[in-house]
């Protein structure tokens, strides 16, 4: 067959909008036909029709606490100074929370405002105004009375108020079906053995949990191969039990791409590309009446279609609409360049620095599901923007709480796998609170608390003439700054080899091989320099290594760099090494501190800090990454 490789590039509010019309043309918004349930199994349901109590709550007049119930007028003119007695008898009873009330009385007096004098005679010292202490007939629900209107997500306390006026079933609209198809030959279910080009299939996983979490009902299918009649079948069976139909992979314009072609030959596309990055190949289409869309095959491009133009559909078909998320304005961290005419969607990593909540941009690529994991919310660049400098205010989409996020120690510069365990600790005793580390290298660091845009900075900058560690550094960059300089760990840095060391790889030296390619770290990285220092010290110009352009900004990067065997040595931590079973060439032995702000001193942002790194807990699991010493962690080594 032919294929379509023309991808559009229609504005995003266009595409969400003309679809939602499309498909209420079509009759694919109307909610199905309203099924009966139990109240107590309705939670999270919406209401076919409005909720009408059959009787009224409470439906006698009940005493609100435990005492006497009397008649009001009984109790007139008593007081401090003149203590009236009553006696039990025809209009004087006691009484307990939840009791009728007894003919003839219109109070009730609580148990702690009466004194018993006798047996059955008490005084009080204050009279009791009419209908005190009394929930009277229909004072919760009165019968004939609306307890909930139609279209409304059921909670667990409307539950109970319907069950309180006499209500056990109500009618509630039925969770849509939604059809999840995987498409790929390269697909394996999760657990399955891999071999070189397998991908572990994993997204309708995500789907449906999504699906069910706005209130749909996900049906998966088993993976379907790249063959075109195969997956024609598949879609028909799909239609035929499902209310929505996603087809995830195969939206694209390669040779096996054909979600589009099939759409278009079974129904009608919408449109195949939207103008969003990421997330542009999805499809948008409608076959046999019903919502039909192809979800590209990356895990973020795939979450962002999801939420983008398949949550409002699931939304409608229950007739409620999705929830605005909460949004606050941020402080960009750093510049955000993005192209003209594509509408780009940016995780960030959030955290409140003094009064402003910043915002640093983690990894924009669409096949990067740790940085949903990994992200506190979402940018959104106008289509019409290049981006936002740094410094730059704008609102970005929370997808944690704002309490969260304001409890979050924000941690800027260098990386090091102890800060992934200290924020794991972090976690532990303190649950209400968390670490967001962002990787820009020491020298970012540093530059972001200049800027007052962390709580702190991890870095390790060797000093080439003292020898010392970061001091130097903070005394050019932060003159003015009372800081104090904390030690996490002292670490082995080296060469990151493949393991058994096949190139023979000695030292520094051997960079300079013409049959060796290389795996940088990122500028300002304090990696980076020490390379550099090295080099110098070699007399070797970094321009002749092959592969000194291209950049990394974590260690653990550097090590998948290697072990995928796209390069075959990057200099970074023993740790690194070990967590992917590579060898390691040692060149030194590195001091790794936090440069802190004296105003963040004695926060919680930092006590609790302190509290981790000196938990024996935390010491075992770094000294076992291999590669640390921890003799000064937590020791001051410098104070300006």
């Amino acid at each position: 067959m032919k294929r379509d490789v023309y991808l559009s590039d229609r504005p995003l509010e266009e595409a969400q909008t003309g679809y939602m019309e499309l498909l209420q043309r079509a009759g694919a918004m109307n909610p199905g036909r309203p099924e009966l349930v139990e109240v107590e199994k309705a939670s999270g349901r919406i209401t076919a029709a409005p909720v009408y109590a059959r009787v009224s709550s409470p439906h006698y007049n009940a005493s609100a606490m435990d005492g006497v119930a009397v008649r009001s007028m009984d109790t007139f003119g008593a007081s401090e100074t003149s203590p009236k007695k009553l006696t039990l008898g025809e209009f004087v009873h006691m009484v307990d929370t939840g009791d009728p009330l007894p003919p003839g009385c219109d109070a009730v007096i609580m148990i702690e405002d009466i004194h018993f004098v006798a047996e059955e005679e008490f005084e009080i010292i204050a009279a009791a105004s009419p209908w005190q202490h009394i929930r009277v007939i229909g004072e919760d629900v009165v019968a004939t009375e609306m307890i909930l209107p139609g279209n409304h997500r059921l909670r667990p306390v409307d539950l109970g108020g319907i069950l309180a006026g006499g209500v056990t079933e109500i009618y509630v609209y039925p969770r849509p079906r939604v059809a999840l198809l995987p498409t790929g030959s390269e697909l394996v279910q999760p657990g399955a053995g891999l071999k070189e080009g397998d991908i572990i299939e994993y997204n309708t996983r995500v789907f449906g949990a999504l699906v069910e979490e706005w209130g749909g009902m996900p049906i998966r299918y088993e993976i379907t191969v790249d063959d075109y009649n195969l997956l024609r079948e598949r879609l028909k069976s799909a239609l035929a039990g499902a209310d929505v139909v996603l087809i995830n992979a195969g939206s694209s314009a390669g040779r096996e791409d054909y979600t589009a072609a099939l759409i278009a030959e079974m129904g009608e596309v919408y449109t195949h590309g939207v103008a969003i990055k990421p997330g542009k190949p999805v499809i948008l289409g409608l076959v046999d009446g019903k919502p039909v869309v192809g979800v590209p095959g990356y895990p973020v491009s795939a979450v962002l279609g999801m939420d983008l133009f398949v949550r409002p559909v699931v939304y409608r078909k229950l007739g409620s609409v999705p929830p605005v998320r909460p949004r606050v304005d941020c402080f960009m961290s750093r510049k955000i360049v993005s192209p003209m005419g594509v509408e780009e969607f940016v995780r960030v990593k959030l955290g409140r620095v003094g009064e402003k909540i910043i915002a640093t941009p983690i990894s924009r690529g669409a096949g990067v599901i740790m940085s949903m994991i990994r992200a506190d919310g979402m940018l959104r660049v106008p289509r019409l923007s290049e981006g936002y400098n740094a410094g730059a205010t704008a609102p970005v989409e929370l997808m944690r709480s704002i309490e969260e996020i304001r409890e979050t120690t924000v941690v800027i510069g260098s990386h090091d796998i102890a800060l992934d365990v200290l924020a794991n600790y972090l976690r532990k005793i303190h649950p209400e609170a968390s670490l967001s580390s962002a990787h820009v290298g020491s020298l970012g660091g540093l530059s972001a608390l200049k800027r007052g845009e962390a709580h702190c900075a991890g870095t390790h900058l060797l000093d080439e003439e003292t020898g010392d560690y970061n001091v130097s550094y903070i005394k050019r960059l932060l003159p003015d700054r009372g800081i104090v300089l904390l030690n996490l760990v002292y670490r082995e840095q080296g060469l990151i080899v493949a393991e058994g060391n096949p190139k023979g790889i000695t030292g520094v030296g051997d960079l300079a091989r013409p049959d060796m390619s290389y795996i940088n770290r990122q500028r300002g990285a304090g990696t980076r320099i020490l390379l550099d220092f090295k080099l110098k010290e070699a007399g070797i110009v970094p321009s002749i290594i092959n592969g000194y352009q291209r950049e990394e900004y974590t260690h653990m990067a550097v090590a998948a760099a290697v072990a995928s065997g796209s390069a075959d040595a990057g200099m970074g931590i023993r740790a690194a090494a070990k967590a992917l079973g590579l060898d390691f060439v040692s060149v030194v032995e590195e001091r790794y501190d936090l440069c802190i702000p004296r105003e963040y001193w004695d926060t919680p942002y930092v006590t609790r800090l302190l509290e981790v790194l000196k938990m024996p807990e935390f010491r075992e699991e770094v000294l076992s990454l291999g590669g640390y010493d921890l003799r000064d962690c937590s020791k001051i080594m410098w104070e300006s």
